[in-house]
């Protein structure tokens, strides 16, 4: 079995991280052959070092440098670079990721070359076409070969748009496999320096990236406020992108417990979510660490692709409601959040279990 593993961002990092673990596993008698494909779309050569060095990935054996501009741009130039790499290099199968950029475009170009296409994480939806995330799954979904599923609902409903039963497998979390197969080694970001005693005291993590979140000055402004007024003496732990610091700027919001820190590697991360008292954020794969971790998580939005984060795990949604942000921050200063438990299958096993279906297929093939 030959396999292109496509990367573009940081959360697909942590997703694929599973599936080579899983590789290196089963691989003694050399029969699952692979190749990484890092497009770019994200890139900050620090961070992906951290990264990759973290979580056990070996270094991409093509970089497609396709970082920067539109959606339409970037889903563009990915196409046409990845393109280039199957001129010369065609695997059985080409695996993508969750709902970026490169999620989409991989797909497309491999579905031209009469490659399987298998999405991770199929199925999912939001119901918010006006998130180009949402554009990208349905997109992917629309072509892709083999459907594997984080939950009963995401195969139900990939059953319900016609997609055939056989294609769909219902597997688990690859993202949480990674989490809990690196869980002893997350590390305090701030130990061994003058600001060490930061986590002995009750702290929130806050993150903040979507553009109906960090682009409208005025929301950011009052949400910011709103945290700082309803958390009494608790430290806000804020890892920020450069492009929201500039943001943050301008609201001229300044506080000794809003605490703004430099993008973190995974395991500092993880590290501060795991410690802290509860997280406000709007990132969806957070919502799902935070489920796994059992810590209360508040997310600003009005809707989620993880709705099993809020059914069944940590997670609240809140939207823009301000009010609705005291009363569950109220709820996490009282130690009185609801009872949550971990969806079915996120058990650390989602990638052995992902490999394995392959497997059956190309031997169903022969």
């Amino acid at each position: 079995m030959y396999i292109h593993f496509i990367v573009g961002a940081r959360p697909n990092f942590v997703k694929i991280s599973s599936l080579i673990h899983a590789i290196k596993n089963y691989n003694q008698e050399k029969t699952v052959n692979f190749k990484l494909i890092h497009t770019g779309q994200h890139y900050d050569y620090n961070m992906n070092t951290i990264f990759f060095k973290e979580l056990g990935i070996p270094q991409p054996d093509y970089f497609l440098n396709c970082g920067g501009g539109s959606q339409t741009t970037q889903i563009s130039k990915i196409m046409l670079e990845y393109e280039k790499v199957l001129n010369v290099d065609l695997p059985q199968y080409c695996v993508v990721v969750g709902d970026v950029n490169s999620t989409v475009a991989c797909a497309i170009v491999a579905k031209n070359f009469k490659i399987k296409v298998v999405h991770i994480e199929a199925g999912i939806r939001s119901g918010d076409t006006t998130m180009p995330e949402e554009v990208n799954r349905i997109l992917t979904d629309s072509i892709t070969d083999l459907f594997f599923t984080t939950t009963l609902k995401a195969s139900n409903l990939l059953r319900n748009i016609g997609v055939e039963s056989s294609k769909i497998h219902f597997v688990g979390n690859t993202m949480i496999d990674t989490l809990l197969r690196f869980k002893n080694d997350f590390r305090n970001p701030f130990e061994n320096t003058e600001r060490t005693s930061i986590t002995e005291d009750k702290f929130l993590v806050l993150t903040l990236h979507r553009p109906s979140n960090v682009d409208n000055l005025q929301w950011l402004k009052s949400c910011l406020l709103e945290i700082l007024d309803s958390t009494k003496n608790v430290n806000i732990l804020f890892p920020v992108h450069p492009r929201t610091r500039k943001n943050l700027e301008l609201t001229g919001i300044k506080s000794d417990r809003l605490i703004l820190l430099e993008p973190l590697g995974y395991f500092e991360f993880n590290f501060l979510v795991g410690n802290s008292i509860g997280v406000i954020t709007d990132s969806g794969g957070i919502t799902e660490e935070a489920t796994v971790l059992k810590i209360p998580c508040i997310t600003l939005r009005n809707s989620t692709e993880r709705p099993e984060t809020v059914t069944t795990g940590t997670n609240v949604l809140i939207g823009s409601n301000l009010t609705l942000l005291r009363k569950y921050l109220a709820k996490i200063l009282n130690n009185n959040w609801k009872e949550s438990d971990i969806p079915q299958y996120w058990d650390g096993k989602t990638g052995d279990r992902i490999i394995n279906i392959l497997l059956e297929d190309v031997h169903e093939k022969k």
